[in-house]
């Protein structure tokens, strides 16, 4: 009896305990290997930093010179097509247009004379009461003065032209993507004054290495990501690849053309980095323990989130298994976090802290802070 007296005590102490337990420590979290994707011939996805620019980009400047009097936009805003950007001043045009009206009223009033005497020294002809001679120098006199009319017409066109090219207007929509002159300033024909993104294509701008270009081709499928959305990858192809080197940087000027439906996701001036694989012609692979197999026979591997640290089982379609790797045709790009190891260990949801070979963490350490555990009580 007195054992039992005392065995209940004991219970009770226990049953208080646990229900006087506030909190759970919190869990911490564990490191994992992880790797990026790597191609089959084991190079990894390399990252060129790059700038969003627009696929048209057109300098404007004025057909003529002349002394700048009104600058109506600066850089920065959208305009539309035909309006008006910057002035000259057009006095002097103005004026060569109204001396070229009033040498085309004299040549036209000279023509009017001309015709009229040739018309009657053709009706003399005809009577024979003036020479052959007489009646083809009034011809000629006729054609001359017509000549003239027509040229003092043309002059008057191209007057008329200048004093319109004293105002610059926008070719088409777009965004003003910058201004190099200002109010006041004599700028000659030519000279750019305005730098305008067209609307339409967006594309990266990006410098390849001189050591690798011949690894690459236009038409290859990239990975565009904005520094401004980390882990939001965007596809991409390159367009274009200078054909000669930046003789100070030795680089090739590069542009990569933005998918259609990746162009609402970008703004002009952003920053990006470009992930493009030289060489690749297939797909990616993976050590052969980052794979897993289901219940149901579907691959997946844990793919880390770099936002938390926390785990997400990522179902994959791969290829046939080699001896170290095994090639992954879709499910995860060139630079997800996989964890290459231990993933029959780990659950869905788990804070991690991914860590590579040389056991450096890959992430900032406020992505893998550890979840506090719910609050139990009684």
């Amino acid at each position: 009896m007195k054992n039992m007296r005392w065995l209940g005590v004991g219970v009770l102490v226990v049953v208080l305990a646990a229900c006087g337990k506030q909190a759970a420590e919190p869990a911490a979290a564990i490191p994992v290997l992880v790797v990026h994707p790597t191609t089959q011939d084991g190079q990894a996805a390399a990252a060129y930093p790059g700038e969003v620019r627009a696929r048209q980009e057109s300098p404007l400047s004025f057909r003529v010179g002349g002394n700048l009097v009104k600058r109506l936009v600066d850089a920065g805003e959208r305009v539309k097509k035909g309006q008006l950007l910057a002035e000259l001043d057009a006095a002097d045009y103005a004026s060569q247009a109204a001396a070229s009206q009033a040498q085309l009223a004299a040549a036209e009033a000279d023509l009017v004379r001309a015709r009229d005497d040739q018309k009657r020294y053709a009706k003399l002809a005809e009577d024979q009461l003036v020479s052959r001679s007489a009646l083809d120098q009034q011809t000629a006199a006729f054609k001359a003065a017509q000549g003239q009319a027509n040229a003092a017409r043309a002059n008057l066109a191209v007057a008329r032209n200048q004093a319109e090219y004293a105002q610059l207007r926008a070719p088409a929509d777009g965004v003003i993507a910058s201004r190099q002159a200002e109010a006041g300033q004599v700028v000659s024909a030519g000279q750019t004054v305005f730098t305008l993104a067209a609307d339409g294509g967006r594309e990266v701008l990006i410098a390849l290495p001189e050591s690798s270009i011949r690894d690459y081709k236009v038409g290859q499928s990239v990975q565009v990501e904005l520094w401004n959305r980390p882990g939001q990858l965007l596809p991409g192809t390159l367009r274009e690849i200078a054909p000669a080197a930046d003789a100070q940087a030795r680089t090739y000027a590069t542009r990569v053309s933005l998918a259609p439906e990746a162009l609402s996701e970008v703004e002009l001036g952003q920053s990006a980095r470009v992930f493009a694989t030289a060489g690749r012609s297939g797909a990616l692979q993976l050590p052969l323990a980052a794979v897993l197999r289901g219940s149901d026979g579907k691959a997946s591997v844990w793919v880390v989130n770099p936002s938390n640290g926390a785990l997400k089982a990522t179902p994959v379609q791969v290829g046939a298994y080699g001896a170290q790797a095994v090639p992954v045709v879709s499910g995860v790009g060139a630079t997800d976090w996989v964890v290459a190891a231990g993933g029959h260990l780990l659950r869905e949801g788990q804070v991690v802290t991914p860590v590579d070979r040389q056991n450096r963490p890959v992430l900032a350490p406020s992505a893998a802070k550890p979840a506090p555990a719910a609050d139990k009580g009684h």
